[in-house]
Order: C-alpha cells, then sequence, then structure tokens
C-alpha cells in the first residue's frame, strides 16, 4: 500500500471520508464538560459483552467498558496482552465476533449514523498525504465540505496548538518523525472529535520528543476537554495522560478504575507488578487489632491497615516512592510502624530516580533521588534503615 493510500485508509478511519448526511457538520458534545463523578449520564462510548476470535482463537473478551465524556481512559498492560485490539475495536475497525457498541446510547452499526463521522483515530505511525503540513491537517475539513474561509481559520488555530505553524508550507516527506506525528495528531483535533483513540502514538519516538509531545497532548486535551482512548504500556505516559486506567492482560480487563486507585489499590499481583508496586510479599495474617493487623513475611512482621482474618493468606504490596532511607538505626522523628535494618544488594539509575534494591529479610525497593544517594552516601554494601508507614501497605488477598 502506497503512503497516499495509506493516508486516505487512516482518514477513513479517522470519521473524515465517506461518511454522513453530506452536510458537513462535526458534533462536539464533549467540549465544556466538567466530570466531577463517573456518573451514568456521563457515559459517551458503551462496549457490551465484547468477544472477538483471530484464527478461532479468542483474543478480546470484555464483558463491559464505558468511556466517560470529557475523560482519557488509558489502556495498559504488556505487549500482547490485546491493548490495540480492544482500541480498534471500539474505533470500529475491528468487527468483534459478539457483542454491541452504543454512543450515547444508540447502538453502532444500526445505519442510523456513521460513527467513523464521531471519531479520530492517530496510529503508531504517522499516515500522511505526500503535500504540505496545512494541507494534511486541512485533508479531514475539506472532506467534510467545510469552505475555504474556515480552513483558513481553523487549520493554523491547531497547527499553533501542535508547535508546526512554522511548518505550515513544508513537505510531509521532509518531516521528522516527532513533527510527522504533530501533523497527525492536529488532523485529528482539528475536526474536533467526540472520541479520539491514539494507539501508542509515541512508541516510535525518541525520549525528548515524546516527553514534549506528551507534555502538548497533556494541555491539548484538557484545553479542549477532548474525550480519548489510548493505548500504552508506559505507564508514566498512562499517569499523565490518563484519568482512569484499565490494566489488560490476556483479552481481558482485570482491573480498571481512577489512576490513582489502579496505581494504589491493584486488585491483584499481577497489576500489582506491572503498575510499578516493586515489593510484593506473600504473607499471612498473624495478629489483628482494630482495623490493623500483623503479617508474617519471611520470617519478618509487616503492620498494615485493613479488614482481613486471622490466617488469611495476603500479599503485602509496597510502592517503592513509599519507602524511606536512613542511615541512622532509629530513624528521628518517623512515624512509621514499619522499620527494618538491612543492606543495599543494588543500585540502578532510573530516570529522575536511583532504584535501591535492600535486603531487610525480604527485597525492598526504595525509589530515591540522586541528590539523596550522595547526601547519604548511599552505596552498595551499606547499611540502612529501611521504614515505611502501615497505611502505605496495600494488602491483596492470595487466591486459593
Amino acid at each position: 500500500m502506497n503512503s497516499e493510500t495509506k493516508a486516505e485508509s487512516t482518514l477513513q478511519a479517522d470519521g473524515l471520508v465517506n461518511g454522513g448526511d453530506g452536510s458537513g457538520r462535526t458534533l462536539d458534545l464533549a467540549a465544556g464538560i466538567a466530570l466531577s463523578s463517573e456518573s451514568r449520564q456521563d457515559i459517551l462510548l458503551q462496549a457490551e459483552d465484547l468477544l472477538v476470535r483471530r484464527g478461532g482463537v479468542t483474543v478480546l473478551d470484555i464483558s463491559a467498558l464505558d468511556v466517560f465524556s470529557g475523560q482519557v481512559l488509558a489502556l495498559i498492560g504488556p505487549n500482547g496482552a490485546g491493548k490495540s485490539t480492544l482500541l480498534l475495536t471500539l474505533a470500529g475497525l475491528l468487527k468483534p465476533a459478539r457483542g454491541n457498541l452504543l454512543l450515547r446510547g444508540e447502538r453502532i452499526g444500526n445505519g442510523g449514523f456513521d460513527y467513523r463521522r464521531h471519531i479520530a483515530m492517530v496510529f503508531q505511525e504517522p499516515l500522511l498525504f505526500d503535500t504540505t503540513v496545512f494541507e494534511n491537517v486541512a485533508a479531514g475539513l475539506k472532506i467534510r465540505g467545510v469552505g475555504r474561509a474556515e480552513i483558513g481559520l481553523t487549520v493554523p488555530e491547531y497547527l499553533e496548538r501542535f508547535g508546526i505553524a512554522h511548518l505550515a508550507k513544508r513537505s510531509a516527506r521532509k518531516l521528522s518523525g516527532g513533527e510527522a506525528q504533530r501533523t497527525s495528531l492536529a488532523r485529528a483535533f482539528v475536526t474536533k472529535p467526540e472520541i479520539v483513540f491514539l494507539d501508542e502514538p509515541f512508541s516510535s519516538l525518541d525520549p525528548p520528543t515524546r516527553e514534549a509531545l506528551t507534555n502538548d497532548l497533556e494541555r491539548i486535551l484538557r484545553e479542549t476537554h477532548t474525550t480519548a482512548v489510548a493505548s500504552t504500556h508506559d505507564q508514566a505516559e498512562a499517569l499523565r495522560l490518563g484519568d482512569r486506567l484499565a490494566v489488560v492482560n490476556g483479552g481481558r480487563i482485570v482491573q480498571i478504575g481512577p489512576a490513582a486507585e489502579v496505581m494504589n489499590r491493584p486488585a491483584d499481583e499481577f497489576v500489582a507488578s506491572f503498575v510499578g508496586v516493586e515489593t510484593v510479599l506473600p504473607g499471612r495474617v498473624v495478629r489483628i487489632s482494630d482495623g490493623s493487623f500483623t503479617a508474617s513475611v519471611e520470617r519478618c512482621e509487616i503492620e498494615a491497615v485493613g479488614h482481613v482474618r486471622m490466617g488469611d493468606e495476603v500479599f503485602c504490596c509496597i510502592r517503592p516512592e513509599h519507602v524511606t532511607l536512613s542511615t541512622n538505626a532509629s530513624p528521628p522523628g518517623t512515624s512509621a510502624r514499619n522499620v527494618f535494618p538491612g543492606t543495599i544488594r543494588t543500585i540502578t539509575p532510573l530516570g529522575l530516580f536511583q532504584r535501591v534494591r535492600v535486603d531487610c529479610g525480604f527485597d525492598l525497593v526504595a525509589y530515591v533521588t540522586r541528590q539523596s544517594l550522595e547526601e547519604l552516601s548511599l552505596t552498595e554494601g551499606k547499611s540502612v534503615t529501611a521504614s515505611f508507614k502501615a497505611t502505605a501497605v496495600h494488602v491483596i488477598r492470595r487466591r486459593e
């Protein structure tokens, strides 16, 4: 398939080709909506009982999924989990073997309207026409029948939003990867879609370009109140963009909810490990008292907050940013109820932080800044005291 054919296919996926009633109208119901709760009246897109098979094998099985107006739903999960399959199915580009999609309560595919005119799609690979940046961004508006005067006003606005106004007359063939993706994003947003679908659009970009684009996309999504569904395997990107996270594994959604809830209260050990809970410890409840309890973990005891039963088998989950390291045997001023002496086993650079693995009788991971690393003179083999609060321990009952 040549580049122009690919680009036209993308426009069809964006709802810009062969659709609608010919009026050239676009709907922007998401604009100006501020959500305070996940109430049913705010549901824009619903998926019911979705089943997708490939070669007779089930690759996606979703009983229900709601996309809320004005919010960003981030689909996260390992490679091959089914994120892209789910995203393409929600965008109407994959036909499920079973199930329904409803936009504002109206079933998609019943002949009442063309779903593609209400959505836009951005892929990992920018698919552009062999023409100028301006003409690429204007393509969808032209196909929708928007007049030249309105195009002349609208396109520059979105070129400016995505930082490519100075490239308006440049050929798409002469763009860098980041510039091409900015053009692809501007083309999607200029039509003011009700939902924009983003299929790992930054995964092929270098880190600085990816960071800058993520910053701009986050800002534009908030400014325009655009509803979006984005797939990514990057936790930081999901947190930056997503109001809600859906963790996908094995073609199923294993947990969905507000980003902070999923990150801090994972539903099971798989979710915990995937969302960055570096310490997941199997244990057994040995004492209980007034909303808190003690779990025996590898010959040590951890205090946590929660309602459990005596003898319950549990996983104690501790995020690395909740662990404090000190060179004092008794850290001054700490209110933490879990304090353990340990020895630093490894120190690994991790972007803005240093990942420090401490042997406390069990493996415990902490994140510290480079400044803290230097101030405490932390080195491999050094004795330290690790501490964390009982409220920082998230407890998952182990499956029988």
